[in-house]
């Protein structure tokens, strides 16, 4: 039953992962140096940027791709009990598991924080900043960041959740050096041990 679970999780974390993954390539085929520009809304604006770094865009597509091939591999793993020789252990996982954390996280957390945007206005030559918001969102690119750094702090809390889920287990079974798909019959596993070690 857990293991359906995680599986579904990582079904999610790369749905996901895939949406970010879109969002991060039409942000960054829009890109001039570290502003994005958008559309002009009314007559009297001379010019509106969308204030973003791009390389928290680079970043997020990084790792929105990383966690796609991550998901399939992990997910398929565990749905077909497969044993690797490299990423084949629950702690292999949760070490994975804690490295996309951080990288989700931190991602999601710096492109929140960059300013919004401003808007010149050459009637009366004043330049409005604006941080994220209501106020943002009339600009479509402002709606796909703002999109993007949605669905990346949703990716994040899937990818804790799946850290909980497993370490959980692994704990609760003292099964961290174990296949990570955790469906085996440790009596069996113990007998073959004691074959071996009778063996001459």
């Amino acid at each position: 039953m857990i293991h359906g679970f995680r599986v579904f999780l990582y079904i999610l974390l790369s749905i996901f992962s895939a949406v970010v993954m879109l969002l991060c390539a039409f942000t960054f085929c829009s890109h001039d140096g570290a502003y994005v520009f958008t559309e002009v809304t009314s007559l009297t604006d001379t010019g509106t940027r969308i204030i973003f770094d791009y390389r928290v865009d680079v970043e997020l597509l990084l790792t929105s791709i990383l966690s796609v091939v991550w998901s399939f591999l992990i997910g398929w793993t565990i749905y077909k009990r497969i044993e690797r020789h490299y990423v084949n252990t629950f702690s292999a996982e949760l070490v994975g598991l804690l490295f996309f954390f951080l990288l989700w996280v931190f991602g999601a957390t710096f492109g929140s924080l960059s300013p919004g945007y401003e808007t010149h206005y050459s009637s009366s030559e004043i330049t409005y900043k604006i941080q994220w918001g209501p106020s943002c969102w009339v600009y479509s690119t402002c709606r796909v960041l703002t999109a993007t750094f949605v669905f990346a702090w949703v990716s994040s809390i899937v990818v804790l959740a799946l850290f909980i889920t497993s370490f959980l287990f692994a704990s609760a079974n003292k099964a961290f050096r174990d296949p990570l798909h955790g469906r085996w019959d440790r009596r069996a596993m113990l007998r073959g041990l004691m074959l071996m070690r009778n063996s001459p």
